[in-house]
């Protein structure tokens, strides 16, 4: 009698990889979710954040790297699951093998999407907790809000609003002034 041997379900990484390189997809449990396309408030703190990251890990000499969306994110084989952060830094340049991040970032920025907060706010934070992001944050341009949960000291959903300043945990002395970024977007 035959051993019994798992067959994943749902889509694998062979599939996941035959798809056209500007289909936009993440992968949770081997099920696909489409993304939709982001706005122009989206794309605006996006840019900031990312310029802000960038400047303070060139500053100080860091070995971190910066990647915004979209760049892929294997969090597990079987069942597959790839996510595509809007932001992320990644200190561990062992994850990458040139096409992806293989293991969880560091530090995660996700911007809501109007259309499916309870992504952002549930599915993602439960994966990212549980497969070894250290820093999370929830930027909500409709709430004007900023949720911030840190997981290595078990700080979770600490809220800020657009006038706040904020600390990046994983870094000593860097902190992001979003009543800046509330000003370009004129809110």
């Amino acid at each position: 009698m035959e051993a019994f041997q798992h067959q994943p379900q749902g889509i694998t990484l062979e599939q996941y990889e035959r798809f056209p390189e500007d289909y936009r997809v993440e992968v949770f449990d081997g099920a696909v979710y489409h993304m939709s396309s982001p706005s122009q408030a989206h794309q605006t703190i996006l840019t900031e954040l990312l310029v802000s990251l960038r400047s303070y890990i060139k500053e100080k000499g860091g070995n971190c790297f910066v990647f915004p969306s979209p760049f892929d994110v294997k969090l597990n084989d079987d069942p597959l699951t790839i996510v595509q952060p809007d932001l992320m830094v990644i200190c561990d340049k062992n994850k990458l093998d040139g096409k992806r991040c293989n293991g969880a970032p560091d530090f995660i920025i996700e911007i809501v999407s109007p259309s499916n907060p309870s992504d952002d706010y549930i599915r993602k934070l439960y994966y990212y907790k549980n497969y070894g992001v250290r820093e999370y944050w929830i930027v909500d341009p409709q709430r004007k809000s900023v949720t911030v949960n840190y997981f290595e000291k078990d700080l979770l959903n600490v809220p800020y609003t657009f006038d706040s300043v904020i600390k990046v945990n994983i870094f000593e002395d860097l902190y992001i002034d979003f009543s800046e970024i509330a000003n370009i977007l004129n809110i």
